[in-house]
Formats: structure tokens, C-alpha cells, sequence
């Protein structure tokens, strides 16, 4: 579909952006010591050429430089899930450092066995180690699965996200071929030689894939997010599962972006049988934490492992790291699964964001665009096609840059702010219904402009 005044309306809410926010700017071009001009490079993706600089958040707002208060639906890109610095959490924080004494002393603290407890009640695989983010988490579990069943490659889904593990920045062509994703920065080898892609829904692909023998574990998110929601078809992951038994593959979830799927994740919601899982971000209220969690026999037969030919699971292996399980994060994680993110604040979250979905898919309808609206749990997306893609090549295909940064501007211009990197809009436990309501008439608004 042609949008003849999308052009015009991008440069006007362009012009507003830099007009509105001089301070952000400021900051922005002061920044000569910053490579790319921010403390991480993701946090460029902002549309309208330079990022809102923070000055405070709470909850679900966010305050920027120039006293813009916004309601805020990123949430640090789901980090921020159980909102920006929950007392529980802060409190929690506040009595290991200030009080206790001891961020990181490379001794275990009472708090990572009730994590640890409470993981495998939401989870259900029942052996947990700790990370500072899910990338080491996958990574570290892609090593332990690899020695477990003695199988050099993984398999993983075309567009898939998990954070900046290497094997995992692969697609796969039309002619099947797994390639290194257009942009891969310089992967230390081509990661066609350690991984399989094939695309997701696309169970017959598994299936070869799986029956050569060399594939060491699967490793998917339950559902795509970070090319725009992509949800399983109806026994997909049951028969990804089965593949998996049939062939002696390890099945790895990544719940890092799913846990938005309720308080175990799809893991639990959608009663899924992982050997392996993995999770970060959520878990700790905003303070760097992974995790990965194992089945009982499969820790068990690793320990057998280490013990017949000596793999080194402490130090030169690889799993581990010197802040890795520190006291500040498990303090914040018990905070945050225990007081804030929990099963009653979950089902309050996906209430909201089944109000905000149904309210976008009703924009969507009245204003007659082939677009789509997915949701996940307490998480919600729209594309620019309709249906809804079924694989990440599908999400990939429907992306247009110049719409992306119309909605994000338009939205960001009247005080909502929605992930940079997509059009993710997530919930928290301090999210309100005004705030779902708001979004839904900016929305509607910026699709009444765009086809006026």
C-alpha cells in the first residue's frame, strides 16, 4: 500500500522532535568521548536522528532533559518489565548495599537458592546458574549442551533474537542456505559453520535438519520478538519437541522476551517441555541478571561428564564469569519475583495489554490498512501486512523504515514512548488503563493523519 502522505508527515513530526527536545540534542551532539554518540550503540535506534536524554523514571514514566514526561511502554526493551525501580526492589538494593554491605564478593548469598526455588517453580527444569545477561546465559548453556551430547552445531529460527550469542546471527535464503545475517560485524568465523537456520513454523525444515545427526540442541524463543511477534502455529513447539526426543536434541527455550507470556513464560502458559531455559533482562527489576536452568538427569549427566573426561565446568570452560551470581543481582531478583512481578501482576498486565491490542486492531480496521496486531501475554505488536507474518523472513519483508519512525516520532511527540527497535508496546505492573486509553488515541490519530 502507498502512504502519499507519509513524507510530509514524517517531516513534521521530525521538525517537532529536534524542536521540542533541545536539551536531548545537546546532550547528544556534547557527547565526543561516546562511540556513536551513546553509552551503547542499540540506544542510536531511536527515530528522529538523536535518542531523549533521561532524567528520572519511575514506574511506567520516564522524565526526560527537557521536562517531557512520557508514558513509557519500551521499558527499557522489556528490562524494565516489573517497571522503573519498583520499591520492593529498590528497597531490596538498598539493604545488600547500604546495609549488608557486599555487591559482589564471589560467595554464594541466601538469596540465589530462593531465586533459584522460585525459577523452577515458574519454569519447571530445576538446576539454575547465574549470568549478568541472557547472552551469557545462552552462551553458556549452548557449551554445556554441546558436551552433552558430544553434537558441534545448534539450530535456530531465521531472525531469531538471543542476544549477541555469535552462532546465532544467521538466516536462511531461499534456497535454504544458512548465511550470516545481512550486517553480522566481523563474526569471528562464518556462522554457517556451527549453526543450521531454517524458518519458524516450518516444521518439515527441523526435521532435516535434526535427522543429520549433528545438531546439538535446538535453541528458539517460543514466539519471535525482536523482528515483530511471530507466535508458533497450533503444534508447532509440541512437534519441535517431538523432534527433538526422536533425534537426541536438546530442546533450549530463550523466555529472555516471552516471559511477558505470564509468570513462567510460554514455558508455563503453554505447558512446554525444555530440557534447557534460559531467561535475563525481567528478572531483577532492571539490574543486570541471566540465568540458564537445566533438567535434573541432564545436570546429571554433565556432572558425569565432568567427571569421566574432566571438562573444566569452573574455570577454563568457559561458564562462569568474576560478577556472574553477585549478591546485588539475586537481591533484586527475589525482590522482583517475589513482590512485583507475580502471578496476580501478570494476569493485571495481560488485561491491559488485551484492552491496548483490541484497541489497535480496531485503528487498524477503521481506517482500512493491511496491517496486524499480535499479542503476547502482557506484550502487544503491529506490523505494516496482514495476516500476520508466520517467520522471521515473512516479519523481515514487512519492515518499513519510514513508518517505523512516523509512529515512533508521532507517539514520542505527545508523550508515549514504544520500543525503538520495533513496534512493541509491553505493560507493567504500574501501567493504567488512562495509559493503555492514551496510546489507543494517539494511535488512531496517527493512522487518521497517515491516510487522510
Amino acid at each position: 500500500m502507498d502512504y502519499p502522505q507519509l513524507p510530509a508527515r514524517l517531516a513534521s513530526e521530525l521538525a517537532q522532535h529536534h524542536e521540542r527536545n533541545p536539551g536531548s540534542l545537546a546532550q547528544y551532539q556534547a557527547a565526543r568521548h561516546l562511540f556513536t554518540g551513546v553509552p551503547m550503540t542499540w540506544m542510536a535506534n531511536w527515530a528522529g536522528g538523536f535518542p531523549l536524554a533521561l532524567h528520572q523514571a519511575r514506574g511506567a514514566r520516564i522524565t526526560d532533559v527537557d521536562g517531557h514526561t512520557y508514558v513509557d511502554f519500551a521499558l527499557g526493551d522489556t528490562g524494565a518489565m516489573a517497571g522503573h525501580s519498583p520499591e520492593p526492589v529498590v528497597r531490596a538494593i538498598d539493604e545488600r548495599v547500604a546495609r549488608e554491605g557486599g555487591i559482589t564478593v564471589m560467595l554464594p548469598s541466601g538469596d540465589a537458592e530462593w531465586v533459584a526455588a522460585d525459577l523452577t517453580r515458574r519454569f519447571g527444569v530445576s538446576q539454575w546458574s547465574f549470568a549478568l545477561s541472557a547472552t551469557d546465559a545462552n552462551r553458556w548453556a549452548l557449551r554445556l549442551a554441546r558436551l552433552a551430547t558430544k553434537r558441534s552445531k545448534i539450530l535456530v529460527f531465521s531472525y531469531c533474537y538471543h542476544g549477541s550469542v555469535d552462532e546465532t546471527f544467521v538466516v536462511t535464503g531461499d534456497d535454504g542456505v544458512t548465511r550470516s545475517r545481512p550486517g553480522n560485524v566481523a563474526p569471528a568465523v562464518d556462522p554457517a559453520l556451527t549453526t543450521v537456520a531454517v524458518e519458524f513454523n516450518d516444521l518439515d525444515a527441523v526435521a532435516r535438519a535434526l535427522r543429520t545427526g549433528e545438531i546439538a540442541a535446538v535453541l528458539t524463543e517460543p514466539a519471535l520478538t525482536n523482528i515483530g511477534i511471530v507466535l508458533p502455529e497450533p503444534g508447532f513447539l509440541e512437534g519441535v519437541r517431538s523432534l527433538c526426543d526422536e533425534t537426541g536434541t536438546l530442546l533450549m527455550i530463550d523466555e529472555t522476551h516471552t516471559f511477558s507470556a505470564g509468570p513462567g513464560g510460554a514455558t508455563r502458559a503453554w505447558d512446554l517441555h525444555p530440557d534447557i531455559v534460559t531467561i535475563g533482562k525481567a528478572i531483577a527489576g532492571g539490574i543486570p541478571i541471566g540465568a540458564f536452568g537445566l533438567k535434573g538427569d541432564l545436570a546429571d549427566a554433565i556432572f558425569a561428564l565432568v567427571e569421566a573426561e574432566g571438562a573444566d565446568i569452573v574455570d577454563v570452560g568457559g561458564i562462569g564469569g568474576t560478577l556472574a551470581g553477585n549478591a546485588l543481582s539475586l537481591a533484586a531478583a527475589r525482590a522482583t519475583l517475589g513482590e512485583v512481578l507475580t502471578d496476580e501482576a501478570f494476569a493485571r498486565m495481560i488485561s491491559l495489554a488485551t484492552r491496548l491490542t483490541d484497541q489497535t486492531r480496531a485503528s487498524i480496521d477503521r481506517h482500512r490498512l493491511p496491517w496486524s496486531v499480535s499479542q503476547l501475554g502482557a506484550r502487544s505488536e503491529y506490523r505494516f501486512c496482514s495476516p500476520a507474518p508466520v517467520n522471521g523472513g515473512q516479519s523481515h519483508a514487512a519492515e518499513q523504515g519510514d513508518l517505523d519512525a512516523y509512529l515512533h516520532l508521532y507517539m514520542s511527540n505527545r508523550g508515549v514512548l514504544i520500543t525503538p527497535f520495533h513496534n512493541m508496546v509491553l505493560m507493567c505492573p504500574d501501567t493504567t488503563e488512562a495509559d493503555v486509553d492514551l496510546h489507543g488515541e494517539i494511535f488512531d490519530q496517527a493512522l487518521a493523519d497517515l491516510v487522510a
